[in-house]
């Protein structure tokens, strides 16, 4: 998937036939009471981003977020403002090529009908057309289970940005909850069974397990919104990829930032472009973003190699009763050498502008 290009006007036509507007509610824009099976994991074995005509060097985006009941907010301001914003940003900024987009929705493995829910990527207004028909409002959770679109994003997306030129694809996921790694989140063999429809029968793969089989071929950040206690969770688990948005009118600015600092905008002009309104938000948004950092840290997991991409033309679903998969390398880094005080000092660089606006 992934052909045309998204327009504006579509957008404005689109939400006009809607009836949605500034003050559209969550429970009024996801009309669907019901789990809607073309979005429903078990009953797909592949979501492709490919290369056409319209899009020759495509960029798969993922953007993942939590639609359980006290999330009904996120929801709604992602249908209605931030998805839109994203896009177009993306077409203004160009921090990627020819993006292609999929909305996934999260709750929880234990949810019977509904734990993922994940669109097409598109090109065009249809990415939004989609997300407008995913169910909202679930129970409570007691995490962010990211590993659930991880492991979908892992074992059943094919990806030509990657297949074709190992460009790694972006993975966003958006919630309030604190990560479940420390208290041994996994996602269990009759869970995958459940959500996937996969033919698994071996042990429980652990979150840090999950993370490194997506990070082979995406670019994963997780997004802190509304709780920035749940930032230092997420933080101690992913290093440098966690980012916290104090008002999520600004998401759409926070995904566009990170994104053009993975591909070398540095912090400065990436926040220096933005409007004086957004511009405290994004800084704190990207102030710990550091992909020097190796993810995830302190999480033991196996050594062996993962699977490779299976392929597109194979039909069937996908078996993964293998090996354990391979955490991210830690780079081995040099002690810091404890600050000589009988020399010198080197002079004080100028303040950064993300040190200025943070106080720093």
């Amino acid at each position: 998937m992934g052909h045309g290009s998204y327009k504006a006007s579509d957008w404005i036509k689109l939400k006009n036939s809607r009836g949605i507007n500034s003050s559209s509610n969550a429970s009024e824009i996801f009309s669907s009471n019901l789990l809607n099976q073309k979005y429903d994991p078990k009953y797909i074995t592949m979501r492709e981003s490919c290369d056409s005509e319209d899009s020759p060097n495509s960029t798969p985006i993922i953007l993942a977020f939590d639609v359980t009941g006290s999330m009904g907010y996120l929801a709604a301001e992602i249908a209605k403002n931030s998805l839109n914003k994203t896009i177009l940003e993306l077409y203004d900024k160009n921090p990627v090529t020819n993006p292609h987009v999929m909305c996934a929705a999260i709750t929880s493995p234990a949810e019977p009908n509904g734990a993922l829910q994940v669109t097409q990527f598109e090109a065009d207004i249809r990415v939004v057309e989609q997300l407008l028909e995913l169910k909202v409002g679930f129970s409570g959770n007691r995490y962010s289970y990211d590993s659930l679109v991880w492991y979908f994003a892992a074992k059943h997306t094919s990806i030509d940005s990657f297949n074709k030129r190992g460009k790694k694809g972006f993975l966003f996921t958006i919630g309030d909850e604190i990560c479940g790694a420390h208290r041994g989140e996994s996602l269990l063999a009759e869970e995958i069974r459940a959500v996937y429809g996969d033919d698994y029968n071996g042990g429980s793969i652990s979150l840090a397990q999950v993370y490194s089989m997506a990070a082979e071929k995406y670019e994963i950040f997780h997004i802190v919104v509304k709780r920035e206690s749940s930032a230092e969770s997420w933080s101690d688990f992913l290093p440098g990829r966690v980012a916290y948005v104090s008002n999520i009118e600004y998401l759409c600015e926070a995904i566009t930032s990170i994104m053009q600092i993975t591909n070398g905008m540095s912090k400065d002009d990436v926040i220096a472009q933005w409007p004086d309104q957004s511009r405290n938000v994004v800084c704190s948004a990207v102030e710990k973003i550091d992909l020097s950092q190796k993810t995830p840290v302190g999480f033991k997991a196996p050594v062996n190699d993962p699977p490779k991409p299976t392929s597109t033309q194979n039909s069937t679903r996908v078996n993964i009763n293998t090996p354990p998969y391979k955490s991210a390398n830690t780079t081995n880094m040099p002690p810091k050498s404890p600050t000589d005080k009988s020399k010198p000092t080197t002079p004080l660089k100028k303040k950064s502008l993300i040190a200025k606006l943070l106080g720093k």
